[in-house]
């Protein structure tokens, strides 16, 4: 199982339902689409948060901005 997920909901909101819960969080971004992705420290959590937002889940995965090496290179001439 992974421990990543979409959900619709901000990110403010999914901090403090982890926080409540006491699952630790990987990485957190929110998503250009709007909504969030939750990357959860453990596969536990990530279950754990599956059954508390289970109804914020996003069907799909959403799009997601992409940055890093590469993105945005121009050529120089």
């Amino acid at each position: 199982m992974s421990r990543a997920m979409y959900l619709n909901v901000s990110e403010g909101f999914v901090v403090a339902q982890c926080l409540e819960a006491k699952v630790g969080i990987s990485a957190i971004k929110s998503l250009p689409c709007g909504g969030t992705r939750l990357v959860c420290m453990s596969v536990e959590g990530a279950d754990t948060m599956r059954r508390k937002l289970t109804k914020n889940l996003m069907k799909d995965n959403a799009a997601r901005e992409r940055h890093g090496p590469g993105w945005g290179f121009v050529a120089r001439s």
